[in-house]
């Protein structure tokens, strides 16, 4: 890099390099800053048994971090020498380098269950949280130092076009973790390369440094301060600091909404926050693609159309994946396209991008820290898409006539099903014709006419508002399901119990729902109480697994189940058996032992019941080896995987902990995943060898009697699958060409996408 190119001059072409060398460095900053996220959060994730809010909290993290960073760079700029600038940045970059390569600190041991928040923000921050900080302050402190060396200039003039090139840096690395770094390296390989990424940008860095201190205009006069305008009032920066926490509010909402029920993967952690840079792309850039009056409308239609289905859960997953990413980008792109409107002047702009961050932190901090402790259930993703659409237009004058139209016929649209909703509930003969489902798939037709009167009144702000209130008001309330006994919130997710009747159970179930998933059930009846019920049943391959093994072992088997639940497989320990769960929620464990709900560890087992708290995978290691006889891996989030559950190191564990004849069971039944490919595979890389069956349940019996089941057992050795392999309904499966998953590597976008094929086919 020569002088030349920093220092003003006739030449035409010219006057367009220091943008170009300053956008590739910025380009490179944010690159490093938006690949790391997932790459850290993924490396972590283990450790937290796989739980979505893992991504969320880790983004809090990150958004925190960046606060510091953009802090950082303002505070820089009460220096005034370019050179010392420079120097100081290089300074801190070269620190910063000593925490690499990257790793996952040790020093706060082992996670805390019951406080696992804190110890991964320390952790984080331990990590990772020097590098990310000054890495993330580059951005701003560049634009600064371009807004004074071209002072004059045109471009000068408009630094923030440089915030751009930040934002695509970013976009376009995040889209190719998943696409081309996560299928294609090691996790190992990653950190490494990173750390090479880093070390090249300080080298960068330094060049640039570097031609900036031997500038000969500089040796002579610093480029003079930009001229001071007036202070932001503080109004506006509540104004600047709200618009910019209502996107990273939405993108962590929309994330837990779509991964609760699939997996917490870099995937799906991926494609929101792509979409939310690339809305500051467009947002910040010279000519936004998009004109904002076309966000205006296309933001009302897609969020009304949301917000009426939110509460309800298709089995058309791709088209609530759309659906949602699509009214979450234009949302997010109508509140960054008002904060380009109101940026400062360039004397301005790292205060500008401090609150900027700050909202970010703030929105992030509302949706992982305090909705969690306000909420018993998750309402922050709903409860933000109202609130923003007070961020529209708010048109003054009287109502036309046909906006009253709208307002009035709306209302009476939206408040019908909840209340023929409470009719109906009396009315035996009604409810004996009319389904639940059929009583949902009419609300949402109806719910949709709602969407359109909202749309309407789309530029009168507080009245939009409030429409958008009650279709979620009313959606929510059809779509409960069932009358909710109770409800909890913890870290791992929500916890809901509730009272259903069933004659052929005896009368009232009680029924255990973690997120979106039946995860339990139990009749209250004292004939049929002790029964496991659903996936547990006798007639499942668990509930075989369990029956075969104590056959095996009269004298007393000791089994190990991951994934506590209800605690039915509670209802199959017999006097001389030994049975402990390994869960990592500590609010499972006590809702599975309280005997308002549950109760097959306090009455239904014959004999103690050990819970041991903590990620299986670390807890099943300090078990000793050889001592189980069976283990039960049943460990779902909703209806997501933990995937470091399923690893070839995973399994390879279990096998470690099992006597010769000893078997695991793997419970695989997922609706949008399909992973028993790869654990087969993973059976096949160690040797073990494998048998698999996929039961259905009686659909002539009681709803909550069993379910069907699919499931993979697996032995250290033959002697372990004898009993399995004179059943015949289990089965081996045929070799497969798909790759197991290991520590390393995982590739859950490959599942999704064999999933789709198989409800295709």
């Amino acid at each position: 890099m020569t002088n030349a190119a920093l220092s003003p001059a006739p030449a035409r072409n010219q006057g367009s390099r220091p943008r170009v060398l300053f956008a590739v460095a910025i380009f490179t900053s944010a690159a490093l800053v938006f690949t790391v996220q997932p790459m850290v959060t993924k490396l972590v994730l283990p450790m937290l048994g796989g739980s979505p809010s893992v991504w969320n909290t880790s983004m809090v993290f990150f958004q925190a971090a960046l606060l510091v960073g953009y802090a950082y760079a303002h505070a820089l700029q009460r220096i005034g020498s370019l050179k010392v600038q420079a120097g100081v940045h290089l300074a801190l970059l070269l620190l910063a380098a000593l925490f690499l390569p990257l790793s996952i600190s040790g020093v706060l041991g082992d996670p805390d269950p019951n406080a696992p928040i804190v110890w991964l923000l320390a952790t984080l921050a331990l990590s990772v949280g020097a590098p990310f900080a000054v890495l993330s302050a580059t951005a701003p402190l560049l634009q600064a130092w371009f807004a004074r060396l071209r002072a004059g200039h045109a471009d000068g003039a408009n630094p923030y076009v440089l915030y751009a090139a930040s934002n695509l840096g970013s976009f376009l690395a995040l889209l190719a973790y998943p696409v081309i770094i996560e299928p294609l390296a090691a996790l190992s390989d990653q950190r490494w390369g990173w750390s090479g990424g880093y070390g090249l940008f300080v080298v960068m860095v330094g060049v640039l440094g570097a031609a900036i201190w031997r500038r000969r205009e500089i040796a002579a006069t610093e480029p003079a301060r930009l001229a001071s305008t007036a202070p932001i009032p503080w109004r506006d920066k509540g104004v600047l600091v709200l618009l910019a926490a209502a996107p990273s509010s939405l993108m962590l909402g929309v994330t837990a909404h779509l991964s609760v029920d699939v997996a917490s993967a870099p995937f799906l952690w991926v494609a929101p926050l792509a979409l939310y840079l690339l809305t500051f792309v467009i947002a910040f850039s010279a000519r936004p693609i998009i004109a904002f009056e076309t966000t205006l409308v296309l933001s009302a239609a897609l969020g009304a159309a949301v917000v009426s289905m939110a509460a309800f859960k298709t089995g058309e997953w791709v088209v609530l994946f759309g659906m949602h990413l699509l009214a979450f980008f234009f949302i997010a792109l109508l509140c960054h396209q008002r904060l380009a409107q109101r940026r400062p002047a360039p004397d301005r702009l790292t205060e500008f991008f401090l609150l900027l961050s700050l909202g970010g932190v703030v929105g992030g901090a509302f949706n992982a820290l305090l909705a969690p402790v306000l909420f018993n259930t998750v309402w922050e993703y709903p409860l933000v898409l109202v609130l923003v659409g007070l961020a529209r237009p708010w048109e003054k004058g009287p109502l036309s006539r046909v906006e009253i139209g709208a307002i009035a016929l709306g209302a009476v649209i939206i408040l019908t099903p909840p209340i023929a909703l409470e009719i109906i509930r009396y009315q035996p003969d009604i409810r004996a014709v009319l389904s639940n489902q059929a009583l949902i798939h009419i609300s949402q037709l109806v719910f949709g006419l709602g969407a359109i009167c909202a749309f309407l009144v789309r530029d009168r702000a507080p009245v939009f508002t409030l429409m958008l209130a009650m279709l979620t008001a009313s959606a929510h309330h059809i779509a409960r399901g069932y009358e909710w006994d109770l409800s909890e919130r913890s870290f791992f997710g929500v916890m809901r119990v509730a009272t259903t009747y069933d004659a052929r159970l005896g009368g009232d179930v009680h029924v255990l729902m973690h997120g979106t998933t039946l995860h339990g059930a139990q009749p209250t009846s004292p004939v049929s109480r002790c029964s496991p019920t659903l996936y547990y049943a006798t007639g499942t391959p668990l509930g075989q697994a369990a029956l075969k093994i104590q056959e095996r072992r009269p004298n007393g088997a000791n089994i190990g189940v991951v994934g506590q639940g209800s605690g039915a497989m509670a209802a199959y320990k017999r006097e001389q058996d030994r049975l402990t769960f390994f869960e990592i929620d500590p609010m499972v464990d006590r809702l599975s032992r309280d005997p308002r709900w549950f109760t097959f560890i306090s009455d239904c087992a014959d004999g103690p019941v050990r819970t041991v708290l903590g990620d299986a995978r670390l807890t099943l290691n300090q078990e000793p080896a050889g001592s189980y006889d069976l283990l039960v891996i049943d460990a779902f989030s909703s209806d997501a995987v933990p995937t470091h559950l399923l690893t070839t190191e995973a399994i390879a564990g279990y096998l470690r902990l099992l006597r010769p004849d000893g078997a695991v069971v793997l419970h695989l039944s997922n609706r949008n995943l399909e992973i028993t490919l790869p654990a087969s595979a993973a059976a096949r890389a160690l040797n073990a060898p494998s048998l698999h069956q996929v039961f259905i349940e009686d659909p002539a019996g009681p709803d909550m009697s069993e379910a069907s089941t699919e499931a993979l057992v697996i032995a250290p050795t033959e002697a372990g699958l004898a009993s399995f392999r004179a059943d015949p309904r289990w089965r081996t499966l045929a070799p497969t060409e798909v790759r197991p998953w290991t520590d390393d590597y995982v590739n859950l976008f490959g599942s999704l996408l064999r999933q789709m094929r198989y409800a295709a086919g």
